[in-house]
Order: C-alpha cells, then sequence, then structure tokens
C-alpha cells in the first residue's frame, strides 16, 4: 500500500546528539530556511518560510528548479524540538528537530514513500547548475489525456528530449499517487530524480491511473484482473496499460516503438499489470516491491492478520475516492499524541475506527472489514494466478528489509518462474534495502547496520542495463537470474536459481533453558509457560514515535527479550560462519487457555559483546551485544489449517503451528549467536488477537483475555525453525 511513489507515510528521523537542552527559547523557528533534497547525482534546491500565528505556525515553501513558489504548506507544526510540515497535493511530509541553536533542521523528507534525509540551515545554498533549467533545455513536457477503450480519459505526462537525431524509448510509470501536483509548467521531482534516464534521452511517461487525481472514472484498490473479456465495458489494469502503451506508440513523436513499464509498490503492481496480456511494445517490466497478496503477506495482512499501524495511516489520507479530477490530495492524519502505541490502546477493538475516523468515505477500510477470512474478494486481486504467457523481459526487484511488499517481490518473481517456460528472462535482485531505498540516493545502512558499502551503485547500474539492452539494444544482455545482497558478509552475489540449489536443510531445535541446538530433543514433558495479555502486548520496538519506522526491521531486540512474555532462545557462540538463504519455516507445537492466538517468530543475529560503535558511523545504541533482528513474522492461529476456513482453538490441547517466513540471505559470522524470539503480539504494528475465537473486525473491548501460552520441545512435540546453509 503505498506510494512510491506511494505511500505517504513519515518515518523515522535522523536523531541528533545533545548535551542539553534549553530551558528556554532564546531563537526562533520563524524565517527562512534552505535545503538540498540529494539523490545520487541530482540535487533539488528546497526553501521554507515559517512565520507565527495565534494559532500556531503557518508556512510557504519554493522549489525553484520546478518554477514552484510561495506555495502554502497543508501542516506546520512546531513543539521544540520538533518541527514539521507538509503539502498534501505533492504528497509529502518533512519531519526533524531543531539543533539545541536552532542553526539546523535535521530529518526526513518523504515523498510518496520515497525517504530523502533533509537538512534545513539558515544559508541559502549555492545555485545548482542540475535542475529545470537544464531540464528544460533538454526536455519537452506536455499534459495530455488518453482514452480508454470505455471512453474514460486518464491523465498523463509526457516528458520528450529535444535531441531528434535518434529515436528512443519510453519508460511509463502508472501510479494512484498524484504525477503533476504543481501544474503543466513544472517538472515533477521523479522525473528529476531519475537522471539515470533523462541522461540518455529516455522518454518518461507518468500516469494517475483510473480514478485518482487528474484521471477520470472510479478507482478500485488492487483492481481485479477480468480474464475473460466480452466488451469494452470489461476494464482493468491490463486493458488500460494496453491502451496507454498503444496510443504512446502511436501518437508520441521520435519513440523506437519500445515501453518499458517500472514502478515501486503501488505502481509496482501496475507494473506488473503491464505483464499480463501484455502489447506488443512492451519488452521490458520492473516490478519493484509489487503490492500483490493483501490477506497473505503484504500490506494489509500477513498470514490472517492485520497490519494496524500502516493501513490505517495509508488509508486516511489515500483511501477516498475523488469526485471530480483534481491535483490535490487529501491531508494525512494528525496524530492527537506522538505515540502509536498509547494512541491505538485508546482506541480500544479495531472496530471503533471506522466510525470515529473514516465513516462510510473508505470504502476498502470497509470491504476489509466485511471479509475477514481468505475468500473470493481477496483472492480475485492477487494477480500472481495470471502470470503466464509472458512476453516482456521480467526485472523483480525489493530489499531484504522493505516492512511492506516483501512478499509480493519474492512471490512475484516465484510466479514468473514457476509459470513461464525458461526462454523468459526473469531477473530477480534484491538488496539490503527498507522499502524503496533502492530507486534514488545511497543505501550505506539501515538504523544502526551498516553495509560497508553503498548498495545502490550496482543496483543503478544493473536496472540500467536491463532497460538499455531491452529498449535501447544496448549491451550484451547477459544477466545473472539472481542478483543478492547478503548481509552479514555484506557483499552482492549471482545465483543461477533463488533459492540457492547448493544449500543444506538443518533446524533450530528449541531446548530447555533457552538454548538452541541443531539436534532435536531428546526429554519428554518440556515446554516454556508465560502469560500473555493483550491489554499489554509486546511492542514492534522500542522507541515512542506515531508513525512506523522504516529500521525497525533491522532493530536491537533487547528491549523485546527481557519482556517475560517473550519467549528467547540462542545458540551457544559460533565456531564458524552460517550463511542461511530463501525461505524459513516456523514449526511449533504450542497450547494456550484461549480459544485463538497469534504467533510471532523473530530471527535474530546476536552481535559479541565487545563489538566496537564505528567513529564514522550514526548508531544510536551500543553494538556490544546487539540483537539485529533479520525475518520476523506473524501469524494469526486460526488459520493454522486453512486461511479459508478458520478454527478455534481447543484449551490447553497441543496444536502444531507451522507457516513461512519470507526468504532471508544472511550470515552469521563465527563468534555470533544465532536467537530465535517468540511471543503472541506485535503492536501496533499488528492488531490484538483478544485470544477468543471471534470475529476481531467486530468484537468488544470484553472479548479481550489473558491467556497461558505454552511453547513444547519434547521429541514428540519439537519445535522448530527450518532453514537452508548455504554449502
Amino acid at each position: 500500500m503505498k506510494r512510491p511513489i506511494h505511500f505517504i507515510r513519515i518515518f523515522t528521523l535522523i536523531l541528533f546528539i545533545s548535551s542539553y537542552i534549553p530551558s528556554a527559547f532564546s531563537q526562533s523557528i520563524e524565517g527562512d530556511w534552505y535545503g538540498q533534497l540529494k539523490a545520487k547525482d541530482r540535487s533539488l534546491p528546497i526553501s521554507l518560510h515559517v512565520k507565527s500565528t495565534r494559532d500556531g505556525y503557518t508556512s510557504t515553501w519554493d522549489s525553484p528548479n520546478q518554477a514552484t513558489f510561495s506555495i502554502p504548506s497543508t501542516t506546520t507544526v512546531f513543539v521544540y524540538p520538533d518541527f514539521s510540515f507538509s503539502h498534501a497535493g505533492s504528497a509529502f511530509t518533512f519531519i526533524g528537530k531543531v539543533l539545541p541553536d536552532f542553526s539546523a533542521i535535521q530529518g526526513i523528507f518523504t515523498q510518496s514513500e520515497e525517504q530523502i534525509p533533509l537538512i534545513l540551515t539558515r544559508k541559502p545554498p549555492a545555485s545548482s547548475p542540475i535542475g529545470r533549467v537544464a531540464l528544460k533545455d533538454k526536455y519537452d513536457k506536455k499534459e495530455v489525456y488518453i482514452t480508454m477503450r470505455d471512453g474514460i480519459r486518464l491523465f498523463t505526462s509526457i516528458y520528450t528530449p529535444k535531441d531528434k537525431s535518434i529515436t528512443h524509448p519510453i519508460l511509463l510509470n502508472r501510479t494512484p499517487y498524484n504525477i503533476e501536483p504543481e501544474g503543466p509548467t513544472s517538472f515533477n521531482i521523479y522525473f528529476q530524480l531519475y537522471s539515470r534516464y533523462t541522461e540518455d534521452n529516455y522518454i518518461m511517461v507518468f500516469q494517475d491511473v483510473r480514478g485518482k487525481y487528474m484521471s477520470e472514472g472510479v478507482f478500485e484498490d488492487i483492481r481485479p484482473v477480468i480474464p475473460e473479456k466480452k466488451s469494452n465495458k470489461d476494464i482493468d489494469e491490463t486493458t488500460d496499460t494496453w491502451d496507454t502503451v498503444d496510443w504512446l506508440v502511436k501518437n508520441v513523436a521520435g519513440n523506437n516503438g519500445r515501453v518499458g513499464i517500472f514502478g515501486i509498490s503501488y505502481p509496482g503492481f501496475y507494473s506488473t499489470m503491464g505483464a499480463i496480456n501484455s502489447h506488443p511494445a512492451v519488452k521490458a517490466i520492473s516490478p519493484q516491491a509489487p503490492v500483490t497478496a493483501w490477506f497473505i503477506g503484504d500490506d494489509f495482512h500477513h498470514n490472517g492478520a492485520f497490519f494496524l499501524l500502516d493501513c490505517f495511516s495509508f488509508f486516511y489520507s489515500n483511501g477516498h475516492q475523488h469526485r471530480a479530477p483534481s491535483r490535490k490530495g487529501f491531508p494525512s492524519f494528525q496524530w492527537p499524541i506522538p505515540d502509536n502505541y498509547e494512541f491505538f490502546l485508546s482506541v480500544g477493538p479495531i472496530r471503533n475506527i471506522s466510525p470515529k475516523y473514516f465513516g462510510d468515505s473508505v470504502k476498502f477500510w470497509n470491504d476489509a472489514f466485511a471479509h475477514p477470512d481468505y475468500d473470493d474478494f481477496w483472492k480475485a486481486r492477487d494477480p500472481r494466478q495470471f502470470l503466464r504467457n509472458t512476453r516482456p523481459a521480467v526485472m523483480t526487484v525489493g530489499g531484504w528489509f522493505d516492512a511492506e511488499d516483501l512478499y509480493g517481490t519474492i512471490h512475484t518473481y516465484k510466479a514468473f518462474e514457476n509459470q513461464n517456460p525458461e526462454s523468459l528472462t526473469n531477473i530477480f535482485v534484491m538488496g539490503p534495502w527498507y522499502h524503496s531505498q533502492w530507486a534514488f540516493g545511497k543505501a550505506e545502512n539501515l538504523g544502526n547496520i551498516y553495509w560497508g558499502i553503498d548498495a545502490n551503485e550496482k543496483y543503478h547500474k544493473l536496472e540500467k542495463e536491463f532497460f538499455d539492452y531491452f529498449l535501447y539494444g544496448k549491451g550484451d544482455g547477459k544477466f545473472a537470474e539472481a542478483t543478492i545482497f547478503i548481509t552479514g558478509s555484506n557483499k552482492w552475489n549471482e545465483f543461477d536459481t533463488w533459492p540457492p540449489k547448493n544449500v543444506e536443510e538443518k533446524n533450530l531445535y528449541l531446548m530447555p533453558e533457552g538454548k538452541i541446538s541443531f539436534n532435536p530433543p531428546t526429554v519428554s514433558g518440556r515446554f516454556d509457560e508465560y502469560i500473555s495479555d493483550p491489554m499489554k502486548p509486546v511492542p514492534y520496538t522500542e522507541g515512542v514515535h506515531a508513525h512506523r519506522t522504516i529500521e525497525y526491521m533491522t532493530d536491537d531486540q533487547r528491549f523485546a527479550s527481557r519482556r517475560p512474555d517473550v519467549m528467547v532462545y540462542q545458540t551457544d557462540i559460533l565456531t564458524e560462519d552460517i550463511t542461511v538463504t530463501g525461505p524459513l519455516e516456523a514449526d511449533l507445537f504450542v497450547s494456550t487457555s484461549g480459544t485463538d492466538a497469534d504467533y510471532v517468530v523473530k530471527l535474530i543475529d546476536v552481535l559479541p559483546p565487545d563489538t566496537p560503535n564505528p567513529e564514522d558511523m550514526n548508531t544510536k545504541v551500543p553494538l556490544g551485544g546487539y540483537q539485529m533482528l533479520v525475518r520476523a513474522e506473524i501469524f494469526r492461529g486460526r488459520y493454522r489449517e486453512s486461511f479459508e476456513k478458520p478454527i478455534p482453538f481447543t484449551p490447553y490441547k497441543i496444536e502444531e503451528v507451522r507457516y513461512e517466513l519470507p526468504d532471508v540471505a544472511h550470515t552469521f559470522k563465527k563468534g555470533h549467536k544465532i536467537m530465535i524470539q517468540i511471543q503472541n503480539s506485535w503492536f501496533p504494528l499488528v492488531d490484538r488477537n483478544p485470544q477468543k475465537f471471534v470475529n476481531i473486525y467486530k468484537c468488544g473491548e470484553e472479548d479481550f483475555q489473558k491467556a497461558v501460552q505454552r511453547i513444547y520441545y519434547e521429541p514428540d512435540h519439537q519445535s522448530k525453525l527450518k532453514i537452508m546453509v548455504l554449502k
């Protein structure tokens, strides 16, 4: 769900270290602030002008390279040291902290889920030679409406190079996230940031999908594919893509008849749509973190468990229908307190959210609540079943620490691979990235974990070579099947298949006294027992904040291991490196005093206690003993036999809960330990299970109950985590 050009979401800030907090404000936030949005070799100046009013603060902003000036911000909030401003129409938010001397504001600029570090200072930046003037000297822009087969018109912006000496390919990005918020004379920010393509004179095309912003029609979330179309009224995203491509190759001057389609997150879904019954001109597609399965593993649910924090934020600002074409978006949620844990506890059961915050205006939220189990509503919205007879070359891209669409990335690649002949060019790229981090700028770390290199450098080159070969005919077309960054060892690797074939299956068996063994248990009657309380759920991360953080997927898990409702198991110190690749399988034998339960399994890399904090890295906690989250996944226990037909637990009866965790590629180094944590809540990332077999979307406060949980590890009930170890 997103805006990856998607999903507005604000992520954890770049924090500063200060030895004091002033007792009174000797400086003012008012006045002019200047900064540079930097992505690779592209730099976009931005200036902000803040004023104080009786009701708080207001601000306007300029983007000089886009010929955009004095745009009123939608929100401007300052409560020392926290400062933020946003613009709904441009779908961006900046959240930062002002330094004690008020010399700078450090934070994160988020637009449609692209996160770019931004420092605002009082000093105007030197003018950049690369920007609006340079691009306008090189490109022309046109905004058009393209008519679909049913008569609906889709708003499209087309950037064509002035160089007419040769013909050029078209790169198409279809999105629900407002392609041209500032009007026909401005160049949108994504066009500027994708400099690797504008440098080679690609024709860049952006389109608001049906029913979004300036496009006509009615928007439908993850619109189902209609397999058999009987008339021009039977439309879906495959037909809209086909009609768009057909118009482009026939009407855009100077194109070479070859089209590529790419996009991240929701635009990744629309990229996948371009592969289904594809237009002959479409030669290459790149679904990147594509929305794929909103019940099984992406965004909305993981294994039937509702991802509350992301869904609430996303649908508050993106779930409303546009009544008429508009360049303006909807405002993001203004958190009443900067603590999402406390906020969602105070809301109570999730049935309270819609009447209080959404009403009937957010259709998909209400539709989803009306379909609590995996029925035809959800199955129709999973495009994998249609990824057959694929003609374009495919490069599926994602990040190992993508909190939103990791499942969709992995399983879209696998669907193309398993349902098409070997002749299909089907490339898989996975890096050490959070959602969309690979698109622009550098990728040197995620939170406290640093990779030792810029992981984006290799990827940008690879992505460019892919489109150059299939759209321009440049290069030799020799691509590895899978280009994979293995964390821990922090190196890029190439494989002929994914998962790799040269692996050995091993089990990490849970043992007494918090141990893990590679050998099964031999003593009967062993289990761990604890109480889980949905009124005091386990937080998904340690910090206090409103918006879901991006770095929680590598966060230190010591905060959780200290809770009595989190079971912790670990190996002895490793005597050799162990590299784990491919999917994981949790196989738990459990019992509960309730009739329903969630299970969260975490795979963790425990660093040696003498691990130093490098001086040149912005680590925020001691790395000695750091418990790095490598992979975690939740499973709603009622679905242990079927996602379609949930069943209750019988109190105190031993039951098996087996499920797959998303793939990993990680080396546990010699001297480290492997840890597994197991818990029954992950809040408010995921909604609370009342631990009673009721419809969670309709249940009341009275349904929430404590439960006695047991995890068994004995010969007849061997709880374990299955891993694949690279030979």
